[in-house]
C-alpha cells in the first residue's frame, strides 16, 4: 500500500546502509524528510541534554520532518544501526502525501505536540531549575504570580480557573475574594468557552492558564500571543507567537491539562478551533494538517535552538543568542530590524535569575550592537547578532568539552 501510494505521488526510495549518515545536524537545504519503511535508525540532538536525546526510530517512523517543514538547518544526527529503507518526501509534495494518507499526518502531529510538551518542561528545569506540578493546584500558584506582580488581568481569570477546578481547593476561600475584588475593573474575557468561532482578547488577558483542562485550539489571525511557565515564583517565556500561528492545539490532540499560559501579548484576534471541528477539518481541509505541521516544526526547531540558550551562562551571551533566535525565526539574516521585544520580554524569554536582572538591564542598555527604540529592542545589524551568539555557544561548547561536561 505504502509503495503504491508512493509510486502515484513520485516518490522516491532511498537505501541506506548500516552506518551510514542519514541526517547531518547543522546541514543546510532541508528540502525533505524520510519516512523509514525497513531498518532501524538512531536519531540524536547534540544540544538535547535530556535522558531521551537519542530515539531509536523503525518502521513507519520519520526523521527530518522538523527543518524541513520550517525551512531551517538540520537538527540532528540520524544514523542508519541496520541497512535502512526510507520513502523520501519533498516538503512540496506532503499536501498531497496527507490528503491521501490523514493518519501518516496524524502520527506527526501527535508525535509533535507529545515532544513539544517534552520541551516545555525541559527547557522550563533547565532554565528555572524547577518544573510546576501539572495538577489543577498549580492555577493558584500561576494566579498568585500574576497577582503580586500587578498583572491583575491576568490573575482574575486564573483565580477564576482556580475556582473552576478546584471548587474545594486548599486555596478556594482566597481565590474567591480575590477574584471578587478583582473582576469589576478587569478586563479579562471568556472566563467560559462560547460558540463564538472568532474571539477578542485585549492586551495583557489571559486565554488559558497552564495546567488547566481544554478542548480547543487557536489560530492567530492579529496580534501576538506569549506562552510561558511559571515555577517558584519565576515566569519563563517559552514563545511569542504571531499572526498565522497556532496554539493550544496539544488539548485536542493529547486530551491532557494545558502545559503552558497563553496571554495576549498584543490586542489579538483569534480562531477558535474545537474537537468536532478539528475532526472535521482533519478529513475535509488538509491545508490545516498542513499548516499544523509547520507551526509546530517552527515552534520544535526554536525549542532545540533555544536549549543552546540554556547552557550559557553569562547573562548577557544569553540575550544575544535569544536576539539571534528571533533573527533567525523571521530569517533576518542582514541589515537592521525593529523587534516587537522590550527588554524584559528579552529577559525573561531567557530566564534570567531576578538576582541577575537588574545587572542584565544595565548591561542591554549599554550593548553598542543594541539599541531600544519606543522601549522596544532595535538591531542595527543582524549579521553581527547572529555571528557573535555562534560564537558564545561555540566557546561554552569548547568550555564544556574541556571540563568534561556534555554538551
Amino acid at each position: 500500500m505504502q509503495q503504491r501510494q508512493a509510486e502515484v505521488l513520485q516518490l522516491s526510495f532511498v537505501e541506506f546502509k548500516k552506518g551510514a549518515y542519514i541526517l547531518v545536524d547543522g546541514a543546510e537545504n532541508s528540502e525533505r524528510f524520510f519516512i523509514i519503511q525497513s531498518g532501524k535508525v538512531s536519531c540524536s540532538n547534540s544540544l538535547d541534554p535530556g535522558k531521551n536525546a537519542t530515539k531509536i526510530l523503525t518502521t513507519g517512523d520519520f526523521v527530518g520532518v522538523i527543518p524541513c517543514m520550517s525551512c531551517h538547518s538540520q537538527i540532528e544526527n540520524a544514523i542508519a544501526l541496520t541497512d535502512v529503507k526510507c520513502i523520501s518526501v519533498p516538503k512540496g509534495q506532503y499536501p498531497e502525501l496527507i490528503a491521501k494518507n490523514i493518519p501518516v499526518a496524524l502520527k506527526i502531529i501527535r508525535t509533535f505536540a507529545t515532544r513539544t510538551r517534552e520541551m516545555n518542561e525541559q527547557l522550563t528545569q533547565l532554565t528555572l531549575k524547577n518544573v510546576s506540578q501539572d495538577t489543577p493546584e498549580h492555577i493558584f500558584d500561576v494566579a498568585q504570580f500574576y497577582d503580586k506582580t500587578g498583572r491583575t488581568d491576568i490573575a482574575t481569570y486564573a483565580y477564576y480557573r482556580y475556582l473552576k477546578e478546584c471548587p474545594k481547593g486548599a486555596h478556594t476561600a482566597f481565590a474567591q475574594k480575590r477574584f471578587v475584588a478583582l473582576k469589576p475593573a478587569s478586563k479579562a474575557v471568556y472566563f467560559e468557552p462560547t460558540e463564538e468561532l472568532v474571539r477578542r482578547y485585549p492586551q495583557e488577558t489571559m486565554i488559558m492558564s497552564e495546567s488547566q483542562s481544554g478542548s480547543e485550539m487557536f489560530v492567530i489571525q492579529d496580534g501576538q500571543v506569549s506562552i510561558s511557565k511559571v515555577v517558584d515564583g519565576n515566569e519563563v517565556i517559552l514563545a511569542v507567537l504571531k499572526k498565522g500561528d497556532m496554539f493550544g492545539e496539544m488539548a485536542i490532540l493529547e486530551n491532557k491539562p494545558r502545559s503552558a499560559s497563553a496571554i495576549a501579548h498584543q490586542d489579538c484576534v483569534l480562531m477558535v478551533i474545537n474537537r468536532s471541528n478539528f475532526n472535521q477539518m482533519v478529513s475535509s481541509q488538509p491545508q490545516l494538517i498542513t499548516r499544523l505541521t509547520t507551526t509546530l516544526a517552527e515552534r520544535l526547531w526554536s525549542m532545540y535552538r533555544q536549549l543552546g540558550n540554556t547552557c550559557l551562562r553569562e547573562p548577557m551571551h544569553k540575550v544575544i543568542d535569544m536576539l539571534a533566535l528571533q533573527l533567525e525565526k523571521t530569517r533576518r539574516f542582514s541589515g537592521s530590524f525593529q523587534t516587537d521585544y522590550s527588554v524584559n520580554d528579552i529577559i525573561n524569554m531567557c530566564g534570567i535569575p531576578q538576582q541577575l536582572q537588574p545587572q542584565a538591564y544595565v548591561q542591554i542598555h549599554s550593548e553598542p550592537s543594541i539599541k531600544i527604540v519606543q522601549n522596544k529592542i532595535f538591531v542595527p545589524d543582524c549579521a553581527e547578532i547572529i555571528k557573535a551568539a555562534a560564537f558564545f555557544r561555540k566557546q561554552e561548547a569548547t568550555s564544556s568539552k574541556s571540563q568534561g561536561k556534555p554538551v
